[in-house]
Order: structure tokens, then C-alpha cells, then sequence
């Protein structure tokens, strides 16, 4: 199998997508309705999709193409009030969060379509251990090589994007002491990590093809990367987020990554390497670990900062991009809560602290995703 032709796409271009916990109003564990709120969102007409994900506790909005910030805010509202209705009339509840806190991985059930059922197969336990909850950002680009000197640029902000997004402090009940410990879940799948370091696309098509020829590989979703090319959408997707508890955060996050683009794609701050990813694993694991407080290595120097102050600093070269492309709410909103409890992971630990019952955690946090509480 041949790689596909890469898409061409107006360029920072944003597509945002939302995998979401279904939940029941009873003691606020996971609830299988999949198939239901699918039935009734089919109805409706909203922009983007819904579609079903691994297990049927789990669904995936998707929104279309958004230009900017206020864009996909207004896109992610309108998917959302057709969910909550839609939720409503199944006494279901609806929330972000990277895993659910209490659920028993062992009780969820492969959704019921071909390829969810061939994961399985392959994967065994891992499949239903793959109920977690992520926010995918893509992000257009004019051609492939594009794409791929893009890619390898924002891999040096994974962590601030996992340090920011962090939502999953707990797992099966237990705190694990990291503040994204769902891509502890994604590590476990081949072909996770980080892309190979290649600039042009006739070398990512001969990467490609090496790949297919040892039959591990068949298409570019086999591919579990941090950020990977999607050919077919024209862009590139960051998928190391964990689903933020509001919408508005979840705008802010695209935004940020459509700010640091038109940076990296404008100002070219520094040259591209394969070195850049010594130290990427590292970063990546004190942002799962430690979040804001987390040690980053900058690259280039070898310096130690935290991740709360290269964001900040990040945050001030952004500004003049964030101006020209209408971001600096969003902005605004991630340095007001990289001020206060830095990520959604604390502010969960916060609340169980207070509450000392996960139940009332999730309650909260569907009142969040509604938009009922900040």
C-alpha cells in the first residue's frame, strides 16, 4: 500500500476534535450509551460530527474547518448544546476529563463496528484499557513538506501542550501522582512516541513504505505518534492533549497551537535537528508527571526552566501572532489559569480533597462541560 497524496489546505487552518466520557446520573460511573446518543445526535444539524470511539462509554465530536480562535469556540458551543440535549433525554451526563477517575477498565465493551472489534483482536486488553479521553488539534498546511517542518517544530511544545491540557490525576480510584497519566495508556501501543525525523515527504513516502513492506503497518492511522501527518486533511495533528473539562479550554489550546505555528512558520526561531528530540521524552514525562511544575530542557542550550516559565515566556513572543489571528482571549484565559491551579489535574485534585468522593468529582465536572460552574 502507497502513501496517499498529501491534501493541500489553507494553512493554520484549525480542525479540533473532543473524545468525551459518558456517564450515568446514578453514581456517575462510565455509562455504555454510545449507540444511543449517536441515534439521537443523528438527527440533529451541527457542524463537524460525532462519531463512536473505542469502547461504548465514549464518543468523538468533531468540529469542521475553523478559521480561528472565536471560530472554534462557536462550533464547539453549538456541537455541545446538541450533546447536552441530546444526553438530557437519555438521563446521561456528559464530560471531559483524560480518564474517568473510578471506572473498572474490565467492565467497558468494544463499541460495535468492524474496526474497533479488529483493534480488539489485535490488542487484547489494552483496547478496553484505551478508554481514555483526548483532544486532537489539527492544523492545516499548504503541502507536505510543509507539514513536516511544521510537525518537527511543535514537537518542541509537547510538553507545554501536556503540561496545559493535563486532566487525568487518577486512575481505576487511585491518584497516580501525574497529572496526565492517560498517555501512560498511549505508551503502551506500538508505534507510539514520536515521528521519525524526516523534512520532505518523498522521504516520509520511502519511511512509508519500508514500514508497509514489514506488514506492522497499513495506514497512517496505525500510527499512535504524539503528532503525525494527516495526508488526507492537509495538516498535521498534536494529539497529546488530554480532553480539557470546558469547551472554552479547549478552544484556548487550539488557538495556542495555531499561535505557536504562525510563529514557528513566520519567525523560523530556530533550526530544525534530530538532537531537538534528545531531551523530548524527558520533557514529555516531567509535563505527565509534574505538569506547569515540571523541568523542561530547552533544546538548543541545555538550560533547565520550568514548563510554568518557558510557557510564559512562549507566551510573550506570541503576542503579535495571537493579535493577528484574534487569540489573545484564549491566551488570556490559559495565563489566567496557569496563574491560579495551572491545570485541570489540580483543580481535580482540589475537589476530591474537598469532596473526598470521585462520584461528586464527575458530577462537577458534567456541570463544567455544561457550562453550569467554572
Amino acid at each position: 500500500m502507497s502513501l496517499e497524496a498529501f491534501s493541500v489546505s489553507r494553512p493554520l487552518t484549525l480542525g479540533v476534535e473532543l473524545e468525551l466520557q459518558i456517564v450515568n446520573t446514578h453514581d456517575y460511573d462510565l455509562s455504555p450509551s454510545a449507540a444511543d446518543l449517536l441515534r439521537l445526535m443523528a438527527r440533529r444539524k451541527i457542524p463537524g460530527d460525532v462519531k463512536p470511539e473505542m469502547t461504548d462509554s465514549m464518543i468523538e465530536l468533531s468540529t469542521g474547518v475553523c478559521e480561528n480562535h472565536a471560530d472554534a469556540l462557536e462550533q464547539l458551543t453549538r456541537i455541545r448544546e446538541a450533546l447536552l440535549d441530546c444526553a438530557q433525554r437519555l438521563n446521561v451526563g456528559l464530560c471531559g476529563g483524560g480518564t474517568h477517575p473510578f471506572q473498572d477498565w474490565s467492565e467497558r465493551r468494544i463499541y460495535n463496528a468492524p474496526r474497533f472489534h479488529m483493534l480488539s483482536d489485535l490488542y487484547g486488553y489494552l483496547s478496553k484499557q484505551f478508554t481514555i479521553f483526548g483532544q486532537h488539534v489539527h492544523v492545516g498546511c499548504p503541502g507536505p513538506d510543509e507539514a513536516l517542518v511544521l510537525l518537527h517544530g511543535l514537537s518542541r511544545y509537547i510538553a507545554h501542550f501536556i503540561a496545559l491540557s493535563a486532566s487525568s490525576p487518577y486512575v481505576q480510584g487511585t491518584d497516580t501522582g501525574f497529572h496526565s497519566a492517560r498517555l501512560n495508556s498511549v505508551f503502551a501501543f506500538p508505534l507510539s512516541g514520536r515521528a521519525p525525523f524526516v523534512l520532505t515527504w518523498d522521504d516520509f513516502g520511502k519511511f512509508f513504505d519500508k514500514m508497509t513492506r514489514t506488514g506492522v503497518v497499513q495506514s497512517m492511522k496505525d500510527f499512535y505518534w504524539d503528532i503525525r501527518p494527516k495526508p488526507e486533511f492537509g495538516t498535521i495533528e498534536v494529539r497529546v492533549l488530554d480532553t480539557p473539562l470546558t469547551i472554552e479550554k479547549a478552544a484556548a489550546l487550539a488557538a495556542y497551537i495555531q499561535c505557536v505555528s504562525r510563529y514557528l512558520i513566520e519567525e523560523r526561531p530556530f533550526a530544525l535537528s534530530e538532537d531537538d528530540y534528545l531531551v523530548y521524552t524527558f520533557n514529555r514525562f516531567q509535563a505527565c508527571r509534574f505538569g506547569v511544575e515540571g523541568t523542561f530542557v530547552d533544546p538548543q542550550t541545555g538550560e533547565h526552566r520550568t514548563l510554568h516559565e518557558d510557557i510564559v515566556a512562549t507566551m510573550a513572543r506570541l503576542a503579535p501572532h495571537a493579535e493577528a489571528l484574534g487569540a489573545l482571549p484564549a491566551l488570556q484565559l490559559l495565563a489566567g489559569e496557569l496563574e491560579g491551579c495551572g491545570n485541570d489535574a489540580t483543580w481535580i485534585r482540589q475537589l476530591q480533597s474537598r469532596e473526598r468522593l470521585l462520584p461528586e468529582v464527575v458530577r462537577q465536572q458534567c456541570l463544567r462541560f455544561a457550562g453550569a460552574v467554572r
